[in-house]
């Protein structure tokens, strides 16, 4: 059992679907076109065009920052790795599945060049100078692939509450996957908890993510997939099946006194612990960052809230996170 996180004193004072070869046609896709990228606006965010209403987060360049980071975070998490996936050294073909900026894809065109790399993402935000090898094309997930060759990794991350069908999406990851190959799956249970019970019900940010996840689930898309996965991988026929859990804490709150040696750690989860202070800063900015971006179109869509309203509890969830006698996480 994992021994829980020691929070750090001296803070309380002063309190990524597919798309087939180039000569391949399929209804399911899209050319980028100026009609895929007449992105709609809706209280202050953009949004997807493709598939408009599919996806509850903005495509603007706030959240493309914040998504940025999120890589980095969860690079961190996984000391200082990319994926990890036991592949052979010389992988042919590589899919990104949600790949949003594109720069999970990017790095690995640069560690992999010899390897062809598809980055897949419902919106053209990814950038046009990338490696050779990298190339991005518009397509939503959850339609059937139209792929002719398999792939020696398929990577998905952070999907939570954007997949409708989570095990069909994993039985076409598996049908998908060359011999010899894997799938690799990096995605959230976003149910906020702490180990000490200092977050508590009655907390703004208790009631906050408690909606949230509420309303993603009325909206059918499920907002905690990671619990699953492992199940749903074995379902879908895949051998070998392996599942690793980390916390991820929401703020610097943590003690930790091994912040720079996280690539000199024995395991990945040793890694995960040497760097919780570390990854808990990291996330707490792309959560204050993402906060109107998870909660606007949900809340005013979905619950009928008004915009005023989501500000007023935003402000308040911010004050909570911010705290570092609340020692809230999420599992990986």
């Amino acid at each position: 059992m994992a021994t829980a996180i020691e929070a750090d004193p001296d803070l309380y004072d002063g309190s990524d679907s597919s798309l087939g070869d180039d000569d391949a046609s399929s209804r399911y896709t899209a050319s980028l076109t100026s009609s895929i990228e007449r992105y709609p606006v809706e209280n202050g965010r953009r949004y997807h065009a493709y598939k408009d209403g599919s996806y509850v987060l903005p495509n603007d360049e706030s959240e493309l920052d914040r998504l940025d980071l999120t890589h980095n975070m969860l690079k961190i998490t996984l000391g200082m790795k990319l994926f990890i996936a036991p592949i052979s050294e010389k992988p042919a073909r590589i899919l990104d599945i949600g790949t949003g900026t594109g720069i999970w894809a990017i790095e690995m065109g640069d560690e992999y060049p010899m390897a062809e790399i598809i980055g897949t993402d419902l919106s053209a935000t990814q950038p046009t100078w990338v490696p050779s090898n990298v190339k991005f094309e518009i397509d939503d997930a959850e339609q059937p692939w139209t792929f002719r060759e398999k792939f020696d990794l398929i990577h998905l991350r952070y999907l939570a509450a954007a997949i409708v069908d989570w095990p069909r999406l994993v039985r076409q990851c598996y049908e998908h996957t060359a011999p010899g190959g894997f799938t690799e799956f990096q995605d959230f249970d976003l149910t906020y908890y702490s180990e000490d019970g200092s977050l508590k019900e009655e907390q703004a940010v208790s009631k906050w993510i408690t909606t949230l996840l509420g309303a993603s689930r009325d909206f059918n898309r499920n907002p905690c997939p990671g619990p699953q996965l492992e199940q749903w991988a074995k379902d879908a026929g895949f051998q070998n099946v392996t599942a690793q859990k980390y916390r991820i804490p929401i703020g610097p709150w943590p003690r930790d006194e091994h912040l720079v040696r996280i690539w000199t750690c024995d395991s990945l989860n040793q890694c995960a612990d040497r760097a919780q202070k570390t990854i808990g800063s990291w996330n707490l900015v792309q959560i204050e960052d993402g906060l109107e971006a998870f909660t606007l179109r949900l809340f005013t869509q979905m619950l009928g809230w008004k915009t005023e309203e989501v500000q007023v509890l935003l402000a308040n969830v911010r004050k909570d996170i911010r705290d570092p006698k609340i020692h809230a996480q999420f599992d990986l």
